[in-house]
């Protein structure tokens, strides 16, 4: 991309994010900022649909004979913690930052996708079609987001998710499963010994979870972990609680699937087990494939996620990349180098370029 054209969309993209950090849009409440990115495409004559918060805006170009490269990111955000000491919806620029609630997480990948999508917007010959979905509800992975526009979707071979990873390619990320396990006792009086204590037994499942390692590594996410998180039992100090409820965390590798876990778990355990959440799907592409080669060409690092984003929502091919810091997410005062935001457009551009020529040039 020549610097007169990285100048021009530069400008454009600190531009919508400035609007889009001065407007709340807590998860399940983005009404608001799909209008802004609707506007912002409305103003370039570029037709978009609208599904819920959901904005989709496909290339001038658009055969549906090809495949598509979809272009992602979310713009909902969580809510703002008791430590900011800065107005979270005022765009402050400063020290080369840009301060706001969203700026990181994740309006730089945002921004920088949307402009990156005008660069092609009106190209022709292109190997595939190109897809920008700005969505909602990433970060309560809820039903209204990138699930519900899926279908509008069709023939995906590959996805960008656009979130802060200081630009290094995320090619692997880890699954979530959350249960609630019931382990049953008999109540009777402390004082007398009587009954079964439903903590003495539970205590002999969650010293399983503690112990317990599943065998198969990935190369990328490596163990599959179970942490007990939440416990509840009892109701008074002199009765022997007959049930005690527990909650246990797993993160998963590539390596299994959230069935294979459950069987696993239900094999070893007596405690009755209630799944809570079972959609958050690891992910994972083959390094071999040419998008993540042309990474891997231009120096670009690798490395499996273990924060989870949209991908596990996404039923075919994707990579997470994107400017800005993971670290920095959810944190008080929250911000984005301008400059990060400059580099995101050049290497998203330089990726999807350099795809190109190299399909082309088969």
């Amino acid at each position: 991309m020549a610097p007169e054209f990285l100048n021009k969309y530069y400008t454009e993209a600190v531009e919508l994010l400035k609007q889009l950090i001065a407007t709340p849009s807590y998860s399940k409440e983005e009404h608001h900022t799909a209008t802004i990115i609707q506007q912002f495409f409305d103003q370039r004559s570029i037709q978009i649909q609208r599904i819920g918060n959901n904005i989709i805006a496909k290339n001038k170009h658009f055969n549906e004979q090809l495949p598509s490269l979809l272009l992602n990111s979310h713009h909902d955000t969580v809510k703002p913690n008791s430590s900011y000491t800065k107005n979270p919806f005022e765009p402050l620029v400063e020290d080369e930052k840009i301060f706001g609630l969203g700026s990181n997480d994740a309006g730089g990948s945002l921004v920088a996708l949307a402009v990156v999508f005008l660069h092609y917007y009106e190209q022709q010959q292109l190997p595939f079609n190109i897809i920008y979905a700005a969505t909602a509800e990433e970060e309560i992975s809820g039903k209204g987001g990138i699930e519900s526009i899926l279908l509008e979707l069709a023939n995906i071979e590959l996805a960008i998710v656009g979130e802060p990873t200081k630009m290094q390619m995320a090619v692997a990320e880890r699954g979530l499963l959350v249960i609630d396990c019931i382990t049953k006792g008999k109540a009777g009086h402390a004082a007398r010994n009587e009954g079964i204590n439903a903590i003495y037994e539970a205590m002999k499942d969650i010293e399983w979870f503690r112990k317990y390692r599943f065998n198969k590594v990935s190369e990328w996410l490596g163990e599959a972990s179970m942490n007990v998180t939440i416990i509840n039992a009892g109701k008074a100090h002199n009765q022997v609680p007959d049930e005690c409820h527990f909650t246990v965390d797993i993160r998963l590798n590539d390596c299994y699937t959230h069935e294979e876990v459950l069987a696993t778990i239900k094999t070893y355990i007596t405690s009755e087990v209630k799944e809570r959440s079972t959609r958050i799907r690891s992910s994972h592409i083959e390094v071999q494939h040419p998008f993540v080669q042309v990474a891997v060409e231009n120096n670009i690092s690798l490395y499996g996620s273990p924060t989870t984003s949209d991908m596990a929502l996404i039923p075919f091919n994707s990579v997470k990349i994107g400017p800005g810091d993971s670290a920095r997410s959810h944190s008080a005062d929250e911000f984005i180098y301008l400059n990060e935001i400059k580099q995101g457009i050049a290497v998203y551009e330089l990726l999807i370029s350099n795809y190109i020529f190299n399909l082309q040039n088969k």
